[in-house]
């Protein structure tokens, strides 16, 4: 008992001090605003956890400060909701995307193709980058010509906030398919496919660490998933924008769910096979490669889908509406899918304070368990403490730390698809939410995964509850004044509670000391 008491006393204290600050909070305000607040604070503290945990282990296990995450957070909404709204768009993106991508997949090939090329010491440091140069004039020639069927941002007509609008109405505007006018399709897929590999061999060149190849047919899976990707979104383009049309936004939300996380994943993967993987003895470098990368992510997207905030419709499994609603109970609110749910006497919004927690804390369990319970997560652990000895036993290293990235990635990617239909978007979101993830992880422990969690809800909570008082007031005693908190004290107080946290536990609560 007492061991047990030694070993967990900071997680004891915490538990402790939360569960006197929600009693204290509870005696400020009526039941049902008490519990609408919680359950806000758990769903703001789901979302950033995902960005957090996604964060903490690239970090912890990878030793990489991704500063490009909450941009990554972004985009993941950006391509949901492009799923939902336009899934035409979508269709025509995926043929170029997955061209695009082919080429990296044969990251395990171009080691042996390098080996076979005997050049001199001065065309070797040329030829990568003769290749990259190659590689980007074909993709600025084909990319701009490529038929894909997209708004106009600056029309206001046809620009994604319209758009937006009337799919949250329940409405869709007319579109006009793409065709192939200004390049012959063969071209574009033989172009693109050919600068993709161009690109990465390229890239691959500037990577001199020896290494053992063992060509199989294991090396050639991921392109021929990426070619049949491209060849199916090309050959059946009018059958899958059609079909994807006539679903219902729960599947399409599905999807849309899926296509981010599985985007982010592939993006995650691929930036730290082609930028993050040369630049492991660098690390100031990788500092600002992502940073960069940040900034650049945060330009893309306002050239794709413009400046203005605009909505991400819910699934009409969580938005319901009608005499029946709101429901009483969870039967009612099964048997009509409204939108809000009566507990305490209070409304509470089905999709943002009851489903986005239960997928926090799904995830939150998943990836434990993958961590702590599967031959993977035992390699993971092995190969940060010692990758030689890993390698030594036949693992590719490399290829496991390339997908805790792309597993880091696609958890916030997953975290921007959710939460976009509860906070809409815009070009910061990305921004504000990895500001929050810092600061829960460095109040919960910067490379402790349950930390990451921990951090994140005091971090909803906290700022959820300043929210609330904010509008209902704080009564100071043996006084009559009410203190209402001004919305700078919503960042601010975590902030506060940050510094008190590193002055007494520099690790954070969980953290290990290094």
């Amino acid at each position: 008992m007492n061991s047990f008491l030694r070993k967990n006393i900071v997680i004891l204290v915490a538990v402790l001090i939360m569960a006197a600050f929600l009693t204290a909070a509870a005696q400020g305000m009526e039941k049902q605003d008490f519990v609408i607040t919680l359950l806000r604070g758990l769903a703001v503290g789901s979302i950033t956890f995902l960005v957090a945990s996604g964060f903490s282990l690239i970090f912890g296990l990878l030793d990489v400060l991704n500063l490009a995450h909450g941009t990554l957070f972004m985009i993941g909404a950006y391509l949901g909701w492009t799923v939902v709204v336009r899934p035409d768009t979508f269709v025509d993106m995926l043929t170029p995307l997955a061209l695009i991508v082919s080429g990296f997949a044969l990251g395990d090939v171009y080691p042996l193709l390098a080996n076979r090329i005997r050049l001199g010491l001065s065309m070797r440091r040329i030829l990568p980058w003769a290749l990259i140069l190659v590689s980007i004039l074909l993709f600025g020639f084909i990319l701009p010509r490529y038929p894909i069927a997209i708004w106009d941002v600056g029309n206001y007509g046809q620009s994604p906030v319209t758009f937006a609008f009337m799919a949250d109405s329940g409405a869709r505007l007319p579109v006009q398919p793409a065709a192939f006018t200004e390049i012959p399709m063969p071209l574009a897929v033989i172009g693109l496919l050919f600068a993709s590999i161009l690109g990465a061999f390229g890239i691959s060149l500037f990577d001199n660490t020896p290494r053992t190849v063992r060509l199989s047919w294991k090396n050639f899976v991921s392109i021929t998933i990426t070619l049949v990707v491209a060849l199916v979104g090309l050959i059946f383009n009018d059958q899958l924008s059609a079909y994807l049309y006539s679903l219902n936004s729960n599947w399409l939300f599905f999807i849309a769910v899926l296509v981010a996380t599985l985007s982010g994943v592939a993006l995650g993967g691929l930036m730290e096979a082609t930028l993050i993987r040369p630049l492991y003895s660098r690390p100031i470098y990788q500092l600002m490669l992502t940073l960069g990368m940040s900034a650049i992510g945060i330009e893309m997207v306002r050239a794709i889908w413009g400046r203005p905030e605009f909505v991400m419709p819910k699934p009409a499994f969580f938005n319901g509406g009608g005499e029946a609603c709101p429901a009483t109970n969870f039967a009612d609110w099964w048997a009509n899918h409204c939108s809000t749910i009566l507990l305490f006497d209070g409304r509470v919004r089905v999709y943002n304070e009851i489903f986005i927690p239960l997928v926090g804390l799904v995830v939150l369990i998943s990836i434990w368990i993958l961590l702590q319970r599967t031959r993977l997560g035992m390699i993971i652990r092995a190969g940060v403490q010692d990758s030689q000895m890993v390698e030594a036993l036949g693992i590719n290293v490399r290829r496991v730390f390339t997908m805790v990235f792309a597993l880091g990635v696609g958890l916030a990617a997953l975290g921007g698809v959710l939460g976009a239909p509860s906070t809409g978007l815009s070009n910061v979101m990305g921004e504000s939410l990895l500001l929050n993830a810092l600061i829960a992880l460095a109040i919960g422990g910067l490379t402790s995964y349950p930390g990451a969690a921990l951090g994140s809800v005091i971090v909803g909570m906290i700022q959820q509850f300043i929210i609330k008082y904010g509008q209902i007031g704080i009564a100071i005693p043996f006084t009559e004044i009410i203190f209402k908190p001004t919305p700078p004290l919503v960042p601010a107080s975590t902030v506060m509670l940050m510094v008190i946290v590193l002055l007494i536990l520099p690790n954070g609560l969980l953290g290990k000391k290094e």
